[in-house]
């Protein structure tokens, strides 16, 4: 796995980093951040995504609170023309 370091929140404390990485292998990102509360999972279980999904969270999965101010560290997918893909 070949990571790379996008960013860390600015000003951080030494205990309080949320981090991003990207795997350049696969572009995946690698997010440290904040738990999420248990009143916020059930907050985003309530709203759901699709219907017909389960709203549970598997237990290889996590929901985290990325700080707004983090964004800027998350890359944006171009094409071959060099533009941003609209979605």
């Amino acid at each position: 796995m070949k990571l790379r370091f996008l960013g860390i929140i600015p000003n951080t404390p030494v205990d309080d980093s949320p981090t991003i990485w990207l795997d350049e292998d696969t572009g995946d990102l690698l997010i440290q951040s904040y738990k999420a509360t248990e009143e916020e999972v059930k907050a985003c279980q309530e709203i759901g995504s699709v219907p017909g999904h389960s709203t549970e969270v598997p237990d290889h999965e996590t929901i985290i609170r990325l700080p707004a101010v983090m964004l800027r560290y998350i890359p944006r997918v171009q094409d071959g023309n060099g533009e941003v893909p609209r979605t």
